[in-house]
């Protein structure tokens, strides 16, 4: 679980520079929905959005990198403001390095969100490769962290305060709203 007592958590949330989230499971519940026409819907929480803009707005930046390919998730990063969206990839450790070598980051100031086995790689390599709570049972095993809400309701809100706590940025972003 996220915690603010476990130090090594919190020091290693204080050298995050970029958080990347994966989709289907951890920004949504994880079901696919097929309309009669053949397009697809999925179903995004308000929390989970105010979460990744406030921690945007503490300086770090947010990523996406999914194994599927959707028009839903472009909308939905364009409007949260995340730039960089990899889609299609079933090897996000290949994609992860991409965006690494991109951004001129290194393992360390990452911070990673996941669900399933293929978030598996970038979650042990980074330093704070976390899983929400209803990712598959191997994935949490892991994981350096689970977290207390499942995805797509509010998992990835608790990861961003999670964070903006360790660096001290929680209090600003709230304060912004009074």
């Amino acid at each position: 679980m996220l915690s603010l007592t476990n130090s090594t958590l919190v020091q290693r949330a204080r050298a995050v520079r970029l958080l990347v989230l994966d989709v289907d499971g951890v920004l949504t519940d994880g079901k696919l929905y097929f309309l009669a026409d053949g397009s697809e819907a999925k179903a995004f929480s308000t929390l989970d959005g105010q979460g990744i803009k406030m921690l945007q707005n503490s300086g770090v930046t947010v990523a996406i990198i999914t194994g599927r390919t959707s028009t839903i998730v472009e909308r939905r990063a364009a409007n949260l403001g995340i730039k960089h969206v990899i889609q299609g990839r079933e090897d996000k450790r290949v994609a992860l390095d991409e965006l690494l070598s991109t951004l001129q980051l290194s393992y360390d100031q990452v911070a990673y969100l996941g669900d399933d086995l293929p978030d598996l790689a970038p979650i042990r390599c980074v330093a704070l490769g976390v899983a929400v709570a209803n990712a598959n049972t191997f994935v949490r095993q892991h994981a350096k962290a689970v977290t207390a809400l499942r995805g797509g309701e509010g998992a990835a809100r608790e990861f961003c305060k999670f964070i903006m706590a360790a660096q001290g940025t929680l209090k600003t972003a709230h304060n912004a709203y009074l």
